[in-house]
């Protein structure tokens, strides 16, 4: 009888595990295009230095997915993208607790992991050291970012191919991205293509010189911003100008320009408006009745 019991409670902890357990789907069948065939792995760990869970060494993008309900369900989806330099990815704060938001509000998110330099023991560590010298920073990152903006373009446009596998229409897929991803999500808003239009685009205190030299398209997404002032990284002046970009291409824009937050305050709790930049977020996707069925 007592075996009996442990092995009932057994058997349903796997399944609380299975049906807690994310989808993973690779974004390319092989080789990404632009790289070349890579022999160190993928790392997921605790980053002392940024005090969070990060993600290193991306060959191999992929898609994690997070289903809400079928009750909740409203037939958006919105493709992830973390920050982290392009060294590193801050998975939780800017990645499965920004879906698990949304989720909750009926959305289908996806958590991209896109290409990232390739770094040593720590990557956090790293970023740290490399970034005060702005141009070594850029030598190490540059060749990367093209491929990581290719791997959103390719999110998106995935995600719109297969939209009806998750109960998802093709014309209600986004894309957010914070910092880095910020960058990757508004290459995203510049390049895309018509079958991989994105149906918003939200770049979070987005990072580096966006597209600079690119018109806005004319059928260009509407678009969300949210930034602090006080960006450690100076930032905040790109988040600016990417609004006023859109203004002046006469397209749909919102800022949030914070008095305070610092740099990647995501999800994090700081006691600080900040805080609440995805109930704002939330409030722009209902005004867009993204939220609806």
């Amino acid at each position: 009888m007592k075996k009996s019991v442990i092995r009932t409670f057994g058997i349903v902890l796997f399944l609380a595990a299975l049906g807690a357990a994310q989808d993973v789907i690779p974004l390319y069948p092989g080789t990404a295009s632009g790289s070349t065939q890579e022999n160190y792995p993928e790392k997921e760990y605790f980053s002392k230095v940024w005090n969070t869970e990060v993600v290193a060494n991306v060959t191999k993008p992929s898609l994690t997915v997070f289903k809400p309900s079928p009750e909740l369900r409203n037939g958006t989806a919105v493709v992830i993208c973390p920050g982290g330099g392009f060294m590193a990815l801050s998975i939780s704060s800017e990645g499965t607790d920004v879906a698990k938001y949304l989720t909750a509000r009926g959305v289908t998110a996806f958590v991209l992991k896109y290409r990232l330099a390739h770094t040593g023991e720590d990557a956090t560590q790293e970023f740290t050291a490399l970034f005060a010298d702005r141009q070594k920073f850029q030598e190490t990152v540059g060749k990367i970012i093209p491929l990581a903006v290719a791997d959103g373009l390719a999110a998106v446009t995935y995600v719109r191919r297969h939209a009806s596998e998750w109960g998802v229409s093709p014309d209600r897929v986004g894309i957010v991205g914070f910092s880095a991803g910020g960058r990757v999500t508004a290459g995203v808003a510049f390049h895309y293509l018509p079958e991989g239009r994105p149906a918003f685009v939200a770049p979070i205190y987005a990072g580096g010189e966006i597209s600079k030299d690119v018109s806005v398209p004319a059928d260009a997404p509407p678009m969300f911003i949210a930034a602090a002032t006080d960006d450690s990284l100076g930032l905040a002046p790109e988040s600016i100008a990417l609004y006023e970009r859109w203004t002046r291409a006469q397209k749909s824009a919102e800022l949030h320009m914070y008095a305070k937050g610092g740099h990647g305050f995501g999800m994090r709790k700081q006691n600080l408006p900040t805080d609440h930049w995805i109930d704002r977020f939330a409030d722009w996707l209902e005004l867009h009745g993204w939220l609806n069925k």
